[in-house]
């Protein structure tokens, strides 16, 4: 499986923020990621949350684990 991280600057309200997701290298479409986070102050914030996840997601996929996307993740509120 080919990974890519994707980090983009961007701002909101007046402040510079970033966000960085992990998506398959062949997917053209970045509207549906396995993992992405939002309002990095940094860019070296969002590159270092997104190389953890990396790591998390190599440490997963040597157990067998494949990683599922973001639509594929069922959220239950509290």
């Amino acid at each position: 499986m080919k990974l890519k991280v994707r980090v983009v600057h961007y701002c909101c309200q007046g402040v510079d923020c970033w966000y960085a997701d992990i998506d398959d290298a062949d997917d053209r479409q970045p509207d549906d990621p396995y993992w992405y986070v939002d309002g990095c102050r940094t860019q070296s914030e969002a590159l270092a949350a997104a190389c953890t996840q990396l790591a998390a997601l190599d440490q997963a996929l040597a157990a067998g684990d494949y990683p599922t996307r973001l639509s594929g993740t069922t959220f239950f509120a509290a």
